[in-house]
């Protein structure tokens, strides 16, 4: 059965739809809860794929945080046995961080709904392809990276340059929140420290903006949201599918 790691920074930050597509599919999943257990050491090696979510840590804020320099090896590790990789939000910072991409703060907070354009090759990708050349996703983030080295730009808006990216096959960053719904989104409003990011952020979506915004949005991207995690998903089936062989015929079979 195929067996995924899930790294958690906060009880506020969960799978949240993905969830529901990972049970769909059968999968075991690990969850690891750093703000819990900030001295957790995982061990990628026995898992078949990870998910990183996203949090209100940085990269940058590891002298404060050093569990993101656990997760980070962790994912070099992961990316090193091509295990299939997905880093939403600050997960997608910490993937661009390990493939030697600068993370800074962005001129402007992304809090709301926002035009996704996919690029020529995120139209053509056989994950995020699934949102199509325009989607409205959500955000709530305050930090950006640039484009890694050796990797795809799969989309964009006119606010943040990087917004999605692949690199190799199977390894995906999300600046952005599908997994995203409506409970989700309300249990952000009402945390007083979110609630004070967006309100100091000047990012022009209020609260009862964005309600507005997701009760018009939400049900045109539920299905769109669902198709491209279980694109995901796929990969990782695949991955189990061929350590699977690997164990059976032992290491020369290809």
């Amino acid at each position: 059965m195929p067996r995924l790691m899930v790294f958690q920074h906060v009880a506020a930050e969960p799978l949240g739809t993905l969830h529901q597509r990972i049970r769909a599919r059968g999968l075991r999943i690990r969850f690891h809860n750093f703000h819990r257990h900030p001295e957790a050491q995982p061990d990628v090696d026995r898992y078949h794929g990870l998910v990183v979510l996203g949090g209100p840590q940085n990269v940058m804020d590891q002298h404060r945080h050093p569990h993101l320099g656990t997760e980070l090896r962790a994912i070099e590790s992961a990316l090193r046995a091509g295990k299939p990789v997905l880093g939403v939000c600050l997960g997608a910072q910490l993937l661009a961080h390990v493939l030697g991409a600068p993370v800074r703060r962005h001129v402007r907070h992304e809090i709301g709904w926002y035009a996704l354009q996919a690029t020529e090759a995120g139209r053509a990708d056989a994950v995020l392809g699934r949102l199509g050349a325009t989607a409205t996703v959500f955000q709530w983030h305050g930090c950006t990276y640039d484009l890694p080295s050796g990797a795809m730009q799969l989309a964009r808006t006119t606010t943040c340059e990087q917004q999605a990216f692949r690199y190799g096959e199977s390894a995906y960053g999300f600046q952005f929140h599908l997994e995203a719904d409506a409970a989700l989104i309300e249990r952000w409003l009402q945390i007083p420290a979110y609630r004070r990011e967006l309100e100091q952020a000047g990012a022009g979506q209020e609260a009862q903006q964005i309600r507005a915004a997701s009760a018009a949005h939400l049900d045109a991207m539920r299905p769109l949201a669902a198709a491209t995690f279980d694109r995901f998903l796929d990969l990782l089936s695949a991955q189990t599918r061929r350590a699977t062989l690997r164990s059976t015929h032992g290491c020369g079979s290809p």
